[in-house]
């Protein structure tokens, strides 16, 4: 049986300021991936769904436009 991927989005334009996770850490639904930075605003990704990380698109200093997948998830 094939695993199910799930890419976590940006939902705005932003900087990154912090990834949380390295690729196969173990993720729980809420927990926080990456950490964004938006008009002096913090913004904090979490995780849609509980798995293992898989791949990591962005670094810290990164600027990520909407829609842009940070985080694949299995």
């Amino acid at each position: 049986m094939r695993e199910q991927a799930t890419d976590i989005v940006a939902e705005m334009v932003a900087n990154v300021m912090s990834v949380t996770v390295q690729v196969g850490d173990k993720v729980a639904v809420g927990d926080q991936v990456i950490l964004l930075e938006s008009m002096k605003m913090e913004i904090p990704v979490l995780a849609e769904v509980g798995g293992t990380v898989r791949q990591i698109r962005v670094t810290a200093g990164d600027v990520v436009q909407e829609g842009d997948v940070l985080v694949t998830v299995a």
